[in-house]
């Protein structure tokens, strides 16, 4: 319920109601943020990074790169055709920065994902440095683990093509589960988990990306932001990136927007 609602739903009662509902309501509020701290950094790992998208609105990427941190993610598109709105201006300002920069893709398994993949190679050009593209893959939509597996595979395969790389898969610890382990061996995982225990994944499989909170606090972005650490030596993070083949096959095969 949006401040808003609550403000006219407010003016609308009678007083004495007016009044215990302000204090359950703010107490409510008091009660949220005590039990959803901010993220601290995590300790014990030496390769940083936060996800962004334009719930983030317009981040001040001059001093975000000041922060200790050594990679972002953005999120690039959604579905068959949406892009988010602030994904060209980040991706820019992300060039030529100090920071390993890589696009995600969030997933719907009820829509084409040929299709979804399109929209994300027709928005996405990579260049030499960059991260392999996330699958992000968070909802189930009522679908069956056979079609889910299906449509997975068949978004990563148009990628793979496209980017001569295979994509990172970003899921939740009960998601990876119950639908990937087993049936994406030799894919990169990111996995969100938010607790101070890192995930313990099945058959002893390590993974990659770790998702640890989701309201950190840097420099430069207004509110809330995710925050990562990856598996690794940042020279173990850069051996991730795109290599000179992969962005010459690429540029080759792809026609991008202007």
């Amino acid at each position: 319920m949006s401040y808003l609602v609550v403000v006219k739903r407010m003016r609308e009662m009678k007083p004495g109601i007016k009044f215990f509902y302000c204090i359950t309501f703010f107490l409510s509020l008091a009660l949220w943020h005590s039990c959803n701290p901010v993220t601290e950094r995590m300790e014990g790992f030496g390769v940083h990074g936060i996800d962004v998208s334009h719930y983030q609105k317009r981040i001040d990427w001059n001093l975000v790169e000041d922060q200790p941190l050594d990679f972002v993610f953005v999120k690039a598109t959604e579905g068959l055709s949406y892009k988010d709105s602030l994904f060209c201006r980040n991706w820019t300002e992300l060039n030529n920065r100090n920071l390993i920069k890589g696009a995600y893709h969030f997933y719907y398994p009820q829509l084409d994902p040929v299709l979804q993949a399109q929209n994300f190679i027709e928005t996405v050009e990579l260049q030499k440095g960059d991260l392999p593209p996330v699958l992000d893959f968070e909802v189930v939509q009522r679908q069956s683990k056979k079609e889910i597996v299906k449509g997975l595979k068949e978004w990563s395969t148009e990628i793979e093509e496209a980017y001569d790389i295979k994509p990172i898969i970003y899921t939740n610890l009960k998601m990876y589960n119950k639908y990937i382990k087993g049936d994406f061996d030799g894919y990169k995982v990111w996995i969100a988990r938010y607790n101070d225990i890192a995930p313990d994944m099945p058959f002893n499989q390590g993974w990659d990306f770790w998702q640890y909170g989701n309201r950190g606090r840097v420099e430069g972005i207004e509110g809330d932001v995710d925050l990562n650490v990856f598996h690794g030596s940042l020279d173990d993070l850069q051996d991730y990136t795109l290599g000179d083949s992969e962005v010459n096959d690429t540029l080759t095969d792809i026609k991008y927007p202007l």
